[in-house]
């Protein structure tokens, strides 16, 4: 793992085993090379168990926070410091309880970088949840976002679970993507959408209970109104609106 000076925020994703090849599920290190991280001991609780797996992949351009979403919610934690961008594919998994029930994710973090993308393309199909981020301080990032919806729509699943994360959102006067340019968007794709911080946990665990519920709403139909988006808002907008839905 190389890191690369000392900046409080993650500019890049990290992962640099490029062979592709899936580790160990249950003794290999996290894929988001997390100096203190240590395997999901619920994993291990619920091997035996019928609790399927759902694939779920974090996408979008290079430098948005991918892993640093990762590592927020694999360990409740933001490692500071700058690293180099994500090489290939590796994942990690984790268990979330919604409504009493248990949703085993396997999240797989990604390569941004466009030399890696037939690569991701490869993953999409038998992907059951995509986590399509943006960096709110990166316009283009956010300008990009039709494209991979476009690259979605050609290679995933129809039915796959897609939720749009506004990431950075702490960025205060760096940000360059208002909240309500990113909820037009998800309203144009009918897609779920949060803004997120990985810095500070914003929405992060919200953001993967949410497709924790879609997930489980696909195989058990349930009131529409249990779906809605259980946001916290950023703090920027805490004084001015109530909690986003």
């Amino acid at each position: 793992m190389s890191h690369v000076g000392t900046d409080d925020s993650m500019s890049d994703d990290v992962f640099e085993d490029d062979t592709l090849r899936a580790p160990a599920q249950h003794s290999a290190p996290s894929p988001t090379g997390y100096r203190d991280y240590k395997p999901d001991d619920t994993i291990r609780g619920i091997v035996e168990e019928d609790v399927p797996i759902h694939k779920t992949i974090l996408l979008g351009d290079s430098g948005v926070g991918k892993t640093s979403l990762l590592v927020q919610f694999e360990t409740g934690k933001f490692q500071a410091g700058n690293f180099s961008a994500t090489v290939g594919i590796g994942f990690t998994n984790k268990v979330v309880t919604v409504d009493g029930i248990k949703v085993k994710l396997q999240i797989w973090d990604t390569a941004g970088q466009e030399r890696f993308r037939s690569v991701t393309h490869a993953y999409y199909r038998d992907a059951h949840a995509l986590l399509l981020l943006y960096d709110v301080t990166n316009k283009t990032s956010f300008d990009n976002i039709r494209a991979w919806l476009g690259e979605i729509r050609e290679y995933a699943q129809d039915d796959v679970v897609i939720m749009l994360l506004g990431n950075k959102s702490d960025s205060g006067l760096e940000r360059a993507v208002r909240r309500e340019e990113g909820q037009r968007l998800a309203r144009e794709y009918q897609v779920a959408f949060m803004e997120t911080s990985a810095k500070t946990g914003l929405n992060v665990e919200a953001a993967f209970a949410h497709v924790a519920r879609s997930l489980v709403a696909k195989a058990n139909p349930v009131d529409p109104s249990r779906l809605a988006v259980r946001a916290q808002p950023s703090q920027e907008h805490r004084s001015s609106c109530p909690p986003c839905s």
